[in-house]
């Protein structure tokens, strides 16, 4: 029994440490702003006494085996359920692994559940540092980024910081109005002689974080100088990345300018930029109230900010107002040139982009495209105009009605940037008549010549024939044989047309030996040949050696 009873009381102590009577913290929570690290529990237990200890462990370069765990340095025997161990994480790209129990003397409950952090990920920031100042009824801001002068640092480009300010009147009605500035900037358009309350918060843009917001800070405003050497009303005006400042002149007397410009990105240094602008050569010292500040446009993914310093002639100077500069976004888009031609039924646009073809800036970053308008010009009214939209410098319009005046406008413009020029000049062009009508006229031309040729030939060929004949009925060129001739001097008479007789070549023939019997033959012949050619008409000889006609008494004579 005695021996029982001591092994009961040995029992009860590694029994109350045994995990069975403390709960475990519950609702683990890890609160990171900038690189402090907060740990948070809830505790539902209804225990005294109890204390709380957490411990933590990290895995390099994310390794599937972290390390041993170890005791969380600021988090060992707490007795409220939240601790600091912002000195134990000092890698905030890790993974890390808390967890946390109670503990009451010999006694401690199990672990809670784990928690899983990347520090930077989870990682609020925090505010930012203000400082201001009242002048000349403007509020002057110096804002300080949320770890200035820390030697850890959680966002490691400060230069990334954007600032937003909310601003209100010290007053039960007041507007809220929130604003971006820089570092070091100027918060005009105020009230005079009014309490102004204004709070800033820090923002990573690129990586969509906000940052808490810095305390509340009053101060009240003065009333503004209207000094009238100062230039006003400041204005720019920009076209095909041609810049030109423009401004206000109040002052009576003399009064020279220097215009000042000042590269963007210093004004997000927070060092003092004031000793940076610098003059614009060639507006220098000059009495006009513009100046062409081309030259310093050097860059168009920067942004520029110009001011007027004016001086009287007692060298007493002030300064305007600035003016900000985005140069794609400040330019403005000119109108295209164009050019027309016609060929192969097409019409032809060739386009020159704003500011000329030699302008690689108003070509390469705007993506510029072109928005072509055309359409019939005639009588018309109601003519349809028609839009054609391309990328290209060259263009083509198709279907076009023949021996009709065309005219075009282009407009050019850039999705990017939301801008568009006005349209160009108006350019018409006149296209030719139709090519069929000439083709049909020649082969209609064509068609009657070849049916003239084919009447004609053979109408010819019948009148040739027919003339033919009637010329050999009526004119025969031939002349009648000696035998059918007459005698006596009596010319023959056509048996066909009553005409006069036709006057008969007188001809002789020479017979070298003729017989008597041969005469009388012939006489009988002639006299009854005679007979018949009164009857028969006039014949001619056909050939030509012949050359005539024996007369009736040259015969004769021959043949007594």
């Amino acid at each position: 029994m005695a021996v029982f009873l001591s092994c009961l009381l040995v029992a009860l102590p590694l029994r109350c440490a045994g995990q069975t009577n403390l709960r475990s913290p519950e609702d683990i929570q890890v609160y990171v702003v900038n690189t402090n690290f907060t740990l948070s529990w809830n505790y539902t237990g209804n225990d005294t006494d109890v204390t709380f200890s957490a411990e933590y462990r990290w895995f390099e370069d994310n390794e599937r085996n972290g390390t041993e765990w170890k005791g969380l340095l600021g988090c060992q025997n707490v007795t409220c359920t939240e601790c600091d161990f912002s000195s134990a994480i000092t890698e905030y790209y890790e993974m890390y692994h808390v967890r946390v129990r109670a503990e009451r003397r010999e006694e401690v409950s199990p672990w809670s559940s784990t928690f899983e952090m990347i520090p930077y990920f989870i990682a609020q920031i925090g505010p930012p540092g203000i400082v201001l100042q009242s002048v000349n009824g403007v509020i002057k801001i110096k804002v300080s980024p949320p770890e200035e002068n820390q030697v850890r640092k959680m966002w490691i480009t400060p230069l990334d910081f954007k600032y937003n300010v909310v601003l209100w009147e010290n007053s039960s009605n007041s507007e809220f109005r929130s604003q971006s500035v820089f570092p070091t900037d100027t918060i005009d358009d105020l009230a005079p002689d009014t309490t102004y309350c204004l709070k800033v918060q820090a923002t990573l843009p690129l990586e969509r974080q906000e940052g808490l917001f810095s305390p509340i800070h009053c101060i009240k405003t003065t009333r503004k100088v209207n000094d009238l050497l100062c230039a006003t009303n400041l204005r720019i005006l920009a076209l095909n990345m041609e810049f030109h400042l423009h401004w206000t002149n109040q002052y009576k007397q003399h009064v020279s300018y220097n215009v000042q410009y000042l590269i963007g990105y210093l004004k997000k240094l927070h060092d003092d930029y004031s000793v940076k602008w610098l003059n614009v050569h060639g507006c220098e010292n000059i009495t006009d109230t513009q100046c062409n500040f081309s030259s310093i446009i050097t860059t168009t993914s920067g942004s520029y900010y110009l001011r007027v310093q004016a001086l009287n002639e007692y060298n007493r100077s002030c300064l305007s107002n600035e003016v900000k500069v985005d140069p794609l976004i400040t330019n403005e888009i000119g109108p295209p040139g164009i050019k027309l031609d016609i060929s192969n039924a097409l019409l032809h646009i060739q386009i020159s982009p704003p500011g000329g073809s030699e302008s690689e800036v108003m070509r390469d970053h705007y993506d510029l495209s072109y928005r072509v308008l055309y359409w019939t010009n005639s009588s018309n009214n109601e003519e349809e105009i028609k839009v054609k939209e391309i990328k290209q410098t060259i263009g083509s319009i198709s279907d076009l009605t023949p021996s009709t005046l065309y005219c075009v406008k282009v407009q050019a413009f850039s999705e990017a940037y939301n801008k568009s020029s006005h349209f160009s000049k108006e350019e018409c062009i006149k296209t030719p008549g139709d090519k069929i009508l000439p083709l049909v006229i020649l082969a209609t031309f064509v068609i009657a010549l070849i049916a003239v040729f084919l009447v004609a030939v053979p109408l010819g060929f019948a009148l040739y024939q027919a003339y033919s004949k009637i010329k050999y009925v009526f004119f025969p060129s031939c002349q009648p044989p000696l035998n059918i001739e007459g005698f006596g001097g009596q010319l023959f008479s056509s048996p066909y047309l009553l005409t006069a007789e036709e006057p008969i070549e007188n001809c002789s023939i020479i017979e070298t030996i003729i017989t008597e019997e041969a005469n009388q033959i012939a006489v009988k012949d002639y006299k009854h040949s005679k007979q018949r050619s009164r009857d028969s008409g006039n014949y001619s000889n056909d050939d030509n050696t012949s050359g005539s006609k024996v007369s009736e008494e040259m015969l004769e004579k021959e043949i007594v």
